[in-house]
């Protein structure tokens, strides 16, 4: 497997493109997303209770289809809380999708992000459309992931092609999110396109093994969004046999699919709202890997933790406190802490290195947590952002 250029459109058979529709100023404000042929769908949202207007127009239009041609988005509006009229809004939005590509009505998902409870503006949205379809194209990519962006500071994409495989397929994808930030999912917008051959319920127990270690273990700010979206189309389009569950070769393809939403999922935290350094922590050697995963995530949601990595303070203390409420089988004394290679705190207590030493340790914009329970075989690894001055500032003038 290698890195390659091309993000959503890398594999062969979709196109993109980002266009202004009037919704923002001087800025990609709607993007499309689309398959030569019907591909087979897998797709995983929010699971807030107080989903958007998308998010239940397109879990409808799942149950019609697991083929699907297009995926629309817009920023700037969430249709979230709109009731009985966002729905018709989402569903008119895939009509004249449907429309406009000559595609079968249900065979389009709806995607937006931005402010909730206003409605959709449907005359720039409907114009977006057009201009989005007329301008369809393999270079479309980045114009796409930075149409979906709302206070996301880059566009964030990536593909991979996988070379092991007779003929070679490509997985690519692209996201935006930046706040409302927490597992399960984040207040994210997630497309992921491949030309491997997978039938729908073979590409959604691929996705969900994807998820699981990616998009469900990062966190900025412990909200959970209305509208998170995660949907994964797969073509065929490489002319490769179909690729069956429990092989070798589905195998290969979850790793691939897990690198490219670990990579997405870091680049979500790493430009999450006010963020100077990516943090990751990695529990090791607790009694199971669902309490890893409890520990990894008290860890990571503690505003404590957060503020101190902010600020360059080596503040153990703020770690073994989380690990020690998160309600996990912990023995206090054998835990062991590093930070970036470097150790922190030793069995019984022990400090090695001063503060001094450690402080050095926390000047870069990567940080590596790793914390061992030294109780038994279950492990973790969760990623999060520190917790500035800017956050605040950017949340609190939000919609002003």
């Amino acid at each position: 497997m290698r890195v390659i250029e091309g993000g959503v459109t890398a594999a062969a058979g979709f196109t993109a493109a980002g266009v202004n529709c009037g919704i923002k100023t001087g800025r990609n404000d709607f993007a499309m997303v689309a398959s030569d042929i019907p591909a087979s769908a897998a797709a995983m949202f929010t699971t807030n209770k107080v989903a958007a207007a998308p998010v239940v127009f397109d879990k409808e239009q799942l149950t019609k289809t697991s083929f699907i041609s297009a995926i629309v988005a817009n920023c700037g509006v969430a249709n979230a809380c709109t009731g009985e009229r966002g729905l018709q809004d989402a569903r008119d939005t895939a009509a004249k999708v449907s429309d406009t590509l000559k595609v079968k009505g249900e065979q389009v998902l709806v995607c937006s992000t931005g402010v909730i409870g206003s409605f959709l503006p449907m005359e720039n949205i409907l114009k977006g459309v057009e201009l989005a379809a007329a301008q369809l194209s393999r270079d479309g990519h980045l114009d796409a992931a930075k149409a979906i962006m709302t206070t996301d500071t880059k566009s964030k994409e990536i593909a991979v092609e996988v070379e092991t495989a007779k003929p070679a397929y490509r997985i690519g994808g692209m996201a935006k999110g930046s706040g409302m930030m927490k597992p399960n999912m984040a207040t994210m917008l997630v497309f992921l396109t491949t030309d491997a051959n997978l039938q729908p319920e073979t590409l959604n127990l691929a996705l969900r093994q994807a998820v699981e270690v990616s998009f469900h273990r990062i966190s900025v700010d412990n909200d959970t969004s209305t509208n998170d979206t995660v949907i994964l189309l797969a073509n065929g389009e490489c002319g490769g046999e179909e690729i069956l569950p429990d092989t070798p070769e589905f195998q290969e393809f979850c790793d691939a699919l897990k690198y490219v939403c670990i990579e997405l999922a870091k680049m979500l935290v790493r430009d999450g709202e006010g963020t100077t350094k990516l943090i990751e922590i990695q529990i090791k050697h607790a009694a199971s890997d669902a309490d890893a995963l409890t520990g990894a995530r008290a860890v990571a949601d503690s505003y404590l933790v957060k503020t101190a990595i902010n600020g360059g303070d080596p503040n153990w203390g703020r770690i073994i406190a989380a690990l020690g409420y998160a309600g996990i089988a912990l023995t206090p004394e054998k835990v062991t802490l590093h930070i970036n290679g470097a150790p922190i705190l030793q069995e019984n207590f022990q400090q090695p290195g001063t503060r001094a030493e450690l402080r050095k340790l926390l000047a870069t914009d990567t940080i590596v947590i790793v914390a061992d329970l030294g109780i038994g075989d279950g492990q973790c690894t969760f990623w999060t952002s520190d917790l500035s001055n800017a956050y605040v500032d950017i949340n609190a003038k939000y919609t002003t």
